[in-house]
């Protein structure tokens, strides 16, 4: 009995979180502008997608700002996670404390406190503004990612890096980076679908003439929402839906148990079995 109603509420909970997006995916194939009335199977609206030339400069502004905010807040967020690993336990527990802040606070007060900072600045309010904006909300997601990882990693296979004559930096990346690309990958697509959504912050950092596709829709909404605009959030949720299942699904190459393969400058092979040779 307990089993049965723990898949019911299952079953309600993704009914809640599901519906919306079926019934936004279905309106983009109705052939009647009316969200209460079927007229019937069409892809007009995603033919006229492509003649819409507004809604497609916003889209082609949020794909880059979504992309450039996640890579650069990708690597910043992993660069960061290699320093607190250095740290003391309890620098560490504060800088992790802090940069949970970010996460835990309100768009809306994030968003006017960036706005208020690039103003103080002096700042032109554009595209500039909103990528750091985007940047600086990332950053939080990437190290709550990649974090957990770097803690499991085995400090000895890094140290055997340099002791074969890998410098520090090389080891890093041919030792270190390789067992850390999962989180970081998972990482960088948390960012990339935050910033890809995010209309808060954006609404407060961005100035005239420049929109994402959350701002442009929000605009519409007081005069009605075009259905090109339903054909585009399904394209967008079926990517992001595709992206999500190939990285999670993905059959990552490991290691076997027990040996431990280090590629420096000289090509050097290190095997910790049993009567192991270099």
């Amino acid at each position: 009995m307990k089993k049965t109603l723990g898949s019911i509420y299952l079953t309600l909970v993704l009914i809640f979180m599901y519906a919306p997006i079926a019934t936004l995916m279905i309106l983009s194939f109705n052939s009647s502008k009316s969200r209460s009335h079927f007229g019937g199977f069409t892809l007009d609206w995603y033919i006229g997608l492509l003649e819409n030339e507004e809604v497609m400069k916003a889209f082609q502004t949020t794909i880059i700002l979504a992309f450039l905010s996640a890579f650069i807040a990708t690597v910043l967020g992993t660069a960061a996670c290699t320093g607190m690993l250095f740290m003391k336990k309890r620098s560490r527990s504060i800088i992790m404390g802090v940069t949970n802040i970010p996460m835990l606070n309100a768009d809306i007060v994030t968003g006017v406190s960036l706005m208020l900072l690039f103003i103080a600045a002096r700042a032109t309010m554009g595209f500039t503004t909103v990528l750091l904006a985007h940047i600086t909300f990332n950053i939080p997601y990437v190290i709550l990612s990649v974090m957990p990882r770097y803690r499991e990693l085995k400090i000895s296979t890094y140290e055997a890096a340099l002791d074969l004559g890998a410098t520090p930096l090389y080891a890093f990346f041919k030792v270190v980076l390789p067992d850390l690309m999962g989180a970081i990958l998972s990482g960088f697509i948390m960012s990339f679908t935050m910033s890809l959504d995010d209309f808060i912050i954006t609404h407060f950092t961005q100035g005239p003439g420049f929109d994402t596709l959350s701002t442009k829709i929000y605009s519409e909404v007081k005069k009605g929402i075009n259905p090109e605009v339903y054909a585009l959030s399904t394209i967008m949720f079926l990517t992001i839906l595709i992206l999500l299942f190939l990285v999670n699904y993905r059959p990552w190459t490991k290691r076997p148990e027990g040996e431990i393969r280090v590629r420096t400058r000289k090509e050097v092979v290190v095997s910790s079995g049993n009567g192991g040779a270099v």
